[in-house]
């Protein structure tokens, strides 16, 4: 059987039409040429047209989810896109895991029925992410690309899980199972994949984990992933954890990866990502002992002076 070559611009073209939701154009395109179904950019990526939908790691200006994504998913997949294609991407990566692990399509409410459609056309979680990355765990990427609701939401649908994925989705009865009766681990688990879940579990608010590890050996000061526990509480805004681990002497002026130590974090958090619960947050920390650097006070004044955020 031939096969139609694909010019690299009518690729543009159909790419054009993905991004910015032209359904129509995008059908008559794939009508007229089937073949573009299993074109390939000419880009270092080497994407399919599917693998757009992930909005994640190609050019910047398209990684962009339309309003109808999932009906250009569909209409993808009808044609013929190969679900787990793997582009060149994060050192290879399906349609899945750039959808499970990007901002875009959780900013525009379809995260999950993306990762439904996927699933329901048989993408597997497995295959998702390359086996350096994240050990291959799409769960684990998820949770170290701040997508913690789409980690809990792939556990809920069965994908594979280890230590560090279970405490992450805050797998209480998971995360025991990897523990002896008297509270070390198991010899098939590493003590860095506990540490990791451990900092997960303090990002995203997994208390019962997270008093659970504390109790079977792991230290209010641990770091992993480039800061201590605290840091990462702080990033996630859990106020009940940050509590937790201050009553425990949990440092405070270890200085993460970027120079920064935990109310340096908080700051920072508070005007690129900010939540509520960072005024009381900061407010928490200085009154446990948190040095305080003078060119820090601008900010903490500017940051008291603003509305309250809901």
């Amino acid at each position: 059987m031939s096969h139609e070559k694909i010019p690299d611009d009518l690729f543009e073209t159909a790419v054009e039409a993905l991004i910015y939701g032209e359904a129509t154009t995008l059908r008559l395109l794939l009508d007229q040429h089937p073949d573009l179904i299993r074109a390939r950019s000419a880009r270092p990526h080497k994407a399919h047209l599917l693998h757009y939908i992930g909005a994640n790691g190609v050019e910047d200006e398209r990684q962009v989810t339309p309003p109808n994504a999932v009906e250009l998913t569909q209409i993808l997949l009808d044609a013929g896109a190969e679900v787990d294609a793997v582009a060149e991407l994060y050192g290879g990566s399906t349609t899945l895991g750039l959808v499970a692990t990007s901002i875009h399509p959780l900013k525009a409410g379809l995260q999950k029925e993306l990762i439904d459609i996927l699933m329901d056309y048989g993408a597997e979680p497995d295959l998702a992410v390359a086996p350096d990355y994240t050990d291959g765990y799409l769960i684990n990427a998820c949770l170290a690309n701040g997508r913690g609701e789409a980690a809990a939401y792939l556990a809920a649908k069965g994908a594979e899980m280890n230590l560090e994925a279970a405490a992450g989705v805050g797998d209480l009865d998971r995360v025991k199972s990897y523990f002896r009766p008297d509270g070390g681990l198991k010899e098939s688990v590493h003590a860095a994949q506990r540490d990791a879940g451990f900092i997960w579990a303090c990002e995203y608010g997994r208390v019962e984990v997270v008093r659970f590890l504390l109790e079977n050996g792991v230290a209010p000061s641990t770091e992993a992933k480039g800061m201590t526990a605290l840091h990462w509480a702080v990033i996630g805004g859990q106020t009940e954890i940050i509590s937790l681990l201050l009553d425990l002497k949990a440092p405070l002026e270890i200085k993460n990866e970027y120079g920064g130590t935990v109310l340096g974090q908080a700051i920072w958090s508070a005007y690129n990502d900010p939540k509520p619960q960072y005024l009381a947050i900061i407010d928490t920390l200085i009154a446990a002992g948190a040095i305080v650097n003078p060119e820090w006070e601008k900010y903490l004044s500017e940051l008291k002076s603003l509305p309250p955020r809901k």
